[in-house]
């Protein structure tokens, strides 16, 4: 099956993405819907700063 956005769910690994929508200041639905559709590089790039915080938290 053909997932989009495979990099960010990679780079998250076990964090939920309700920690990451946290981190962004938008509603965990938010995050789902875009993850259904390849994100443009700007919008990828403040998703994985929000997974380096939420790693920092969690470790």
């Amino acid at each position: 099956m053909f997932k989009r956005n495979d990099d960010i769910r990679e780079a998250k690994g076990n964090i939920p993405f309700w920690i990451l929508a946290e981190h962004l200041n938008i509603h965990e639905n938010t995050l789902l819907n875009w993850m259904k559709k390849e994100m443009p590089e700007e919008k990828k790039k403040s998703i994985f700063n929000a997974i380096e915080a939420a790693k920092k938290e969690w470790n």
